[in-house]
């Protein structure tokens, strides 16, 4: 059967106004809103035919009830705190118009891609890889609270939860927004993904001593904070001399203690990380830091301690998914594609660990994502389903 793209714009459109925020949309993990979407996405799925389930983690997923080969397909339905309205939403619903289209595609929205609970939590457990010990850690990052009675809170508590059997697909596809500038700077429509960066994330504790801004000379002080501002100069400096073109690096947690003006800063605490497709790179990056942080502890009055507290490997795409997604985006978008890696972290990146993967990519205007103002024309959503179908069909002939 044809695609049909008005029903695809006009569901997304229906999503976007389950916790609309501005232009955007307020819908975190297991909120009453997310809930609210997840129910009204099993809907769609029984409508299109599909064997519709809320499991016990809050994955949406939808069956097809026929024969194979089969594909899986989908992305998230969940959203960061007032965000966009197509991060991971895109996805589902390409997805879903995939099957309503008649090709044999399992349909998902893998809960909480997004981390308000913790690191995938719906996609680790359709694989097999977040167990019942897991659930009982699990917090909300914002608030505290635990996880299990949350599930029991919105009625998932008690559902079984979906594990995938590999065997049944020839791969998993996810459509996502670009959440960069790489397409629209290069005038192009279409991406297609190399694959999924890999992410080292660091702690670095900075020990000084906490004293009187007025009463200790300058002689005196053991200053955290200002080492620690030093320490990330020296960071920024060394890291291009390893880095690859599109290695990038974030301190996303600077915390002095105890963070009030009148007291030299005893205690700072960086949260620091770095992505890259390169195992190699990001060996070469995580030498330099360590180097770095050893030649701090020689100059300066303050020692810092580094902890690894984070590491996820980077998926390359499956090949035989990356040439159907190059060959579809060039019969219907000739010249207007290229392919590139993925600067952010995907369900895919989970799943690539027992199926082959690839993503497509549609640009984002300006850019922009995790924020209200996230958008993308109407038209490059559309050639995003036509790509995304095509490939679908060529890995299925």
């Amino acid at each position: 059967m044809p695609l049909d793209t008005g029903r695809f714009l006009a569901d997304l459109d229906t999503a976007r106004r389950i916790g609309t925020y501005r232009t955007g949309v307020h819908r975190p993990t297991f909120s009453a809103e997310d809930m609210e979407s997840r129910r009204w996405l099993a809907g769609r799925m029984a409508e299109a035919g599909l064997e519709a389930t809320i499991d016990g983690i809050g994955n949406v997923f939808g069956r097809h009830p026929g024969p194979g080969p089969h594909l899986l397909a989908g992305s998230h339905i969940e959203t960061q705190n007032h965000a966009g309205w197509l991060d991971g939403v895109l996805g589902v619903i390409g997805a879903l118009e995939l099957a309503r289209a008649g090709l044999p595609v399992d349909v998902c929205a893998y809960a909480d891609e997004e981390a308000h609970w913790g690191d995938f939590i719906g996609s680790r457990s359709l694989i097999g890889a977040f167990s019942d010990a897991d659930i009982d850690a699990a917090r909300n990052r914002h608030t505290g609270e635990p996880l299990r009675p949350k599930l029991e809170e919105v009625g998932l508590a008690g559902r079984p939860r979906i594990t995938i059997d590999p065997t049944r697909y020839k791969g998993a596809l996810e459509m996502h927004i670009e959440q960069g500038t790489q397409l629209e700077n290069a005038g192009l429509r279409i991406g297609v993904v190399t694959g999924i960066v890999g992410i080292r994330q660091f702690r670095i504790i900075v020990t000084g001593q906490q004293d009187h801004t007025g009463g200790t000379t300058m002689r005196e002080r053991k200053d955290a904070g200002l080492t620690a501002v030093r320490l990330l100069g020296m960071i920024d400096q060394e890291f291009p001399r390893v880095c690859a073109e599109r290695s990038v690096w974030t301190t996303g947690r600077v915390a002095l203690e105890p963070n009030a003006p009148m007291i030299i800063p005893g205690r700072a605490e960086l949260v620091f990380s770095f992505r890259d497709l390169s195992s190699e790179v990001m060996d070469r990056m995580e030498d330099c830091l360590r180097r770095v942080v050893q030649e701090s502890n020689r100059r300066e009055r303050c020692p810092a301690v580094i902890e690894e507290i984070g590491r996820s490997e980077a998926a390359l795409s499956d090949p035989a998914i990356l040439a159907a997604f190059e060959g579809a985006a060039e019969a219907l978008c000739p010249g207007a594609w290229q392919a590139m890696p993925s600067g952010a972290i995907h369900d895919s990146q989970i799943l690539a660990r027992v199926l082959p993967v690839g993503m497509l990519f549609v640009p984002s205007i300006g850019g922009i994502s995790h924020h209200w103002a996230e958008d993308t024309k109407r038209e490059d959503l559309v050639l995003g389903m036509a790509v995304l179908a095509e490939a679908a069909r060529r890995l299925l002939a």
